[in-house]
C-alpha cells in the first residue's frame, strides 16, 4: 500500500520503498532535515513528479492517505488529480477534498483508495468545479 502526505505544500509519495515528490514546493525545503537528498531545480510546469532518494529516515506527517495504487503510476495520478497545470502547485482545496478534514479530524490515515478508482474524465469534472474562480 502506498503512502501519501505533504512536504513543504507539495506531495509526498512513499511507493514500494520509493518516493516522489509530487507538485512544486509552496516553502523552502530542508530535503535533509526530512530525510532526502536535494533533487535540484526543474521546472515544476513540465516535471510534474520526481524521485526522490532518500539519506536517513522518513517520516510522512499525518494526515496520510493510503492507496493500493503503486509505483510511478501513483505518482502520475496525484500529479494529474491534484496539480494546478498552470502553476505546478498542489491545490489545497483539492487536497482537502480528498483528506476531508471535517470527517477525519484527528485521523492519522485515511483510506483514499477510491481515489485510485475514479475515472479521470469524472476527476476532471470534479476539479473544474473546485477550482472554479467565483
Amino acid at each position: 500500500m502506498a503512502r501519501i502526505g505533504r512536504m513543504a505544500g507539495a506531495i509526498l509519495a512513499e511507493t514500494e520503498g520509493r518516493y516522489y515528490l509530487v507538485g512544486d514546493l509552496k516553502e523552502p525545503c530542508d530535503f535533509a532535515r526530512f530525510g532526502f537528498e536535494p533533487p535540484g531545480e526543474v521546472d515544476p510546469q513540465v516535471v510534474l513528479h520526481r524521485e526522490l532518494k532518500p539519506v536517513g529516515p522518513i517520516t510522512l506527517a499525518p494526515p496520510v492517505l493510503v492507496m493500493p495504487l503503486e509505483g510511478e503510476d501513483l505518482a502520475r495520478r496525484l500529479a494529474a488529480f491534484l496539480v494546478i497545470r498552470r502553476n505546478g502547485s498542489v491545490s489545497d482545496r483539492l487536497w482537502r477534498l480528498v483528506t476531508q478534514p471535517d470527517v477525519h479530524e484527528g485521523a492519522t490515515e485515511i483510506d483514499a483508495r477510491w481515489l485510485g478508482e475514479v475515472p479521470p474524465a469524472i476527476w476532471q469534472i470534479v476539479q473544474d468545479t473546485v477550482l472554479r474562480c467565483t
